[in-house]
């Protein structure tokens, strides 16, 4: 799996942190690590994004692009639109992340919201920069009520669109579960016709980077390089 996809089932899922959590398991096992986002949006030139964020808590010997960068917190191809500049394409996200390939390990390439969020006015969407890659997509979720449905929804865009869900990550796990988080946890692969490869717990990203890289391992399943065990 030398490319594999982030997205999600929706915004604020948490697929930075898992972006990042999936990396540092991958570096502690002597693999080059390198994360890609097509179209970081609400930054402004200069401020952290979500590379920075994932190399923060990943550690620097990740390999961190941006292909684009655009001021408002909106769609790609929306914010893109509104600032006057070019978007972004499936086919740049292709050459990229292929050119990133040939000189690590594994190469993250993290979305902008969920699967099918615009990146041009076309409806170009992270689905079809998978389909250029044949890569699978690694899809985040939520943990409580709710999310039953958008994953089955994602993971049914997945199919029909001939990609492969290479499984779902709870993005924010509580550290007290209500019944319907608890109960998530067997339905979950269920609802994606894909397994469970890990939950990352509510809060991780404010850990220090040395405790978040020592613990992330322990939060995914070993098809992401983790110790956890499944369910």
């Amino acid at each position: 799996m030398p490319v594999l996809m982030v997205s999600g089932t929706g915004t604020e899922i948490g697929k930075t942190v898992v972006t990042a959590a999936v990396a540092a398991a991958a570096v502690a096992a002597g693999r080059s690590v390198a994360v890609l986002k097509p179209a970081q949006t609400g930054v402004a030139p200069g401020e952290p994004g979500d590379v920075f964020e994932v190399r923060r808590l990943a550690g620097e010997a990740v390999t961190g692009m941006e292909l684009a960068r655009f001021p408002e917190p909106l769609a790609p191809n929306t914010a893109a639109r509104r600032a006057g500049m070019a978007p972004v394409r499936p086919e740049q996200i292709a050459e990229a992340a292929e050119k990133l390939a040939t000189e690590h390990h594994l190469v993250l390439v993290e979305g902008a919201g969920g699967l099918l969020v615009r990146f041009d006015d076309e409806g170009a969407t992270l689905a079809d920069a998978a389909r250029l890659l044949a890569a699978p997509v690694l899809v985040v979720v939520a943990a409580g009520l709710g999310t039953l449905n958008t994953t089955a929804l994602t993971s049914e865009a997945l199919r029909a669109r001939g990609l492969e869900c290479a499984g779902v990550v709870v993005g924010s796990m509580p550290a007290e579960p209500d019944l319907a988080a608890r109960c998530n946890l067997d339905d979950l692969p269920v609802a994606a016709g894909a397994p469970l490869l890990g939950a990352v717990p509510a809060g991780a990203g404010a850990l220090t980077p040395a405790d978040f890289r020592a613990r992330a391992a322990s939060w995914l399943t070993p098809e992401l390089g983790g110790k956890r065990t499944a369910g």
